[in-house]
């Protein structure tokens, strides 16, 4: 029998912003994320895209802010869109929790406005490394309250050569955190990296990582130079 949101212990809060947006019954990769992280386990995980990756490490990092008053959250992703889309996702997550706000830090944007919103004291932080340690070295970001951390498409960061800014952030980190670490593909470097910074992780692996989901179309297009 397939569970639905409701057989998990999330806060009522949350249970009902997942009703608003409809959402009834979790992914593959959600429903066996979210059971081994409420129990604060560590995550190493693999899917493909469009099979729910964002809410497997949303959902459970939302409820466990609601449950620690004190802590905060830090989401880390390869490109601001996909910041943009994953500040989305913790935005309708937490309609219902006045206590919780986000803040957006990515490069292409006047970074004043990313000013005016650390100062309102957010508790989950979605951006770029690249963004995120030029406010590090601006003294205008404090991560000393992280309980919890995602890393999103942990594979294309490394390609894009954010190795070095990723360690610097994770540097700034408490140790005893929750870590999320989500790949399309596991290579070596990614389990080089995940053996310095998870805690005996569990290990989720869902669909075949080298093709999109079923539900992403893709099409070529091809044009004219000039």
């Amino acid at each position: 029998m397939q569970k639905t949101f409701k057989d998990f212990s999330l806060p009522e809060k949350l249970q009902q912003a997942l009703a608003v947006m409809n959402f009834d019954s979790p992914t593959p990769i959600q429903e066996q994320t979210i059971e081994h992280s409420l129990a604060g386990t560590d995550i190493l995980g693999t899917a493909q895209t469009g099979t729910g990756k964002t809410g497997a490490f949303a959902i459970p990092m939302v409820s466990k802010l609601i449950e620690n008053p004190h802590g905060t959250a830090i989401i880390l992703t390869p490109t601001r869109e996909l910041a943009v889309q994953v500040d989305q996702v913790f935005r309708s997550l937490i309609k219902t929790e006045n206590s919780l706000r986000t803040a957006l830090l990515i490069g292409g944007e006047h970074i004043e406005k990313q000013f005016k919103q650390l100062r309102h004291s957010p508790r989950i932080i979605v951006g770029t490394p690249g963004r995120i340690n030029d406010h590090l070295k601006r003294n205008t970001l404090d991560l000393s309250k992280v309980c919890t951390l995602a890393l999103d498409e942990t594979d294309l960061m490394l390609d894009m050569g954010f190795d070095v800014q990723i360690e610097t952030i994770i540097k700034k980190i408490p140790n005893d955190r929750q870590t999320f670490m989500f790949s399309a593909t596991l290579p070596k470097r990614i389990e080089s990296l995940a053996s310095r910074y998870l805690n005996t992780p569990e290990r989720v692996s869902v669909g075949r990582t080298s093709e999109p989901g079923e539900n992403i179309v893709q099409d070529v297009v091809f044009t004219k130079q000039g």
